[in-house]
């Protein structure tokens, strides 16, 4: 038997509230109220009678979020046990997704086309990618005494080229309207395979392409005096560890480290929650894979306005549009029904300090979410 909407959202609701508070200490927001849905939301029932376990990995930009999601849907469902390797990243998601291991892979970057292809031996029509997650990929930086940094897209294109090496450059001071002091520049990027180096790449190819030649990818094609870390957390502490370091990161992740505001057409943008979901509407265009059901997505960087934070980053669920286990299908689609409802995108707004996906794309989810057996 089904809980009422009533009973569920106030269950869930009060979880979001109180109990997920503990998931600030890793870079989230602490909720000062409870998720409160409107007339108009997406919304999902959760059926505590389900039992089992979720196996999953991947995006380490989930994970605060996944840890609050977790949280929230196990205060209905008590003996669904959901286990998610933030360890893996992007890349090692979606191999063990492919491998069979993975009820879902969190991805910061939709299957290509090879990966598709190979998904079919373990998903019948294949597998698709729901977006679930949406934040920004912040640049952050430790330079002594200084605390505010606005950088434009080039400039920051040629930093992580390592065309730009001390902090007094002139491009870095006409971003600033200041000089800053003088002093080495080490950069730091991910060492293993990762969506939020798709992210930044993406960014990076699409808008400063005279610059940034290297292609789009998963892997830091940047070889020389770079600091590579295992894991978005890996570079958070990389920056916060050194003096003069810069580096990318999911907003999320980034605790108490500073980010850089960026400059496009003259004005600086800080990001913000508000600020990424702008730069959503207005340039996130559909790019599916080919598979029924499947939500990619693709950002039109000429569609960026001024008040749009430009690095954006959405976050995938890889799944299978069939199972071949139906209970194993029933608790997948229960789980990733809640993190796709209003309900559950405020619930990671408040606790990991994401942006809420627009109500057409989590309509999507659901209907996507709906067909898969």
């Amino acid at each position: 038997m089904k809980l009422t909407r009533i009973a569920q959202l106030g269950a869930v609701a009060a979880v979001a509230a109180l109990t997920l508070a503990g998931c600030s200490s890793s870079g989230g927001a602490t909720p000062s109220e409870s998720a409160s849905p409107t007339a108009s939301d997406v919304a999902f029932t959760i059926d505590p009678s389900l039992s089992g376990t979720i196996t999953a990995g991947g995006s380490s930009a989930q994970s605060n979020a996944q840890q609050a999601w977790t949280t929230a849907y196990n205060a209905t469902a008590k003996n669904v046990t959901i286990n998610y390797d933030k360890s893996q990243g992007s890349g090692g998601g979606v191999t063990n997704f492919l491998s069979g291991a993975y009820d879902f892979a969190g991805s910061d970057s939709p299957l290509n086309a090879d990966q598709t292809a190979q998904s079919k031996s373990i998903c019948t029509a294949g597998g698709v990618n729901i977006p679930i997650y949406l934040d920004g990929v912040a640049i952050i930086f430790n330079i002594p005494g200084v605390t505010k940094l606005q950088l434009s897209g080039e400039t920051i294109a040629k930093i992580f080229a390592l065309q730009i090496t001390d902090w007094s450059d002139p491009a870095i001071t006409k971003d600033n309207g200041t000089a800053l002091a003088a002093g080495a520049i080490t950069t730091v990027a991910r060492s293993d395979g990762s969506g939020t180096t798709q992210n930044f790449t993406n960014y990076l190819a699409a808008t400063q392409s005279a610059v940034w030649t290297s292609p789009a990818g998963k892997d830091w094609p940047i070889e020389g005096n770079v600091s590579k870390q295992k894991g978005g957390s890996g570079v958070v502490e990389a920056v916060k560890a050194g003096s003069g370091t810069i580096g990318y990161a999911d907003h999320s992740a980034i605790g108490t480290l500073n980010s850089a505001a960026i400059v496009t057409n003259g004005k600086a943008v800080a990001f913000s929650g508000e600020a990424v979901s702008k730069t959503f509407e207005a340039a996130a265009v559909a790019n599916p894979n080919g598979v029924t059901g499947d939500l990619s997505k693709k950002f039109d960087y000429s569609k960026l306005t001024a008040d749009s934070y430009p690095i954006p980053l959405v976050s995938y669920a890889v799944v299978c549009s069939t199972f071949k286990d139906a209970k194993q299908a029933d608790l997948v689609k229960s789980y990733l029904g809640f993190v796709t409802s209003s309900l559950g995108q405020s619930v990671a707004e408040k606790n990991a300090g994401s942006a809420p996906l627009p109500e057409s794309v989590l309509a999507d989810a659901a209907a996507t979410l709906k067909a898969i057996k």
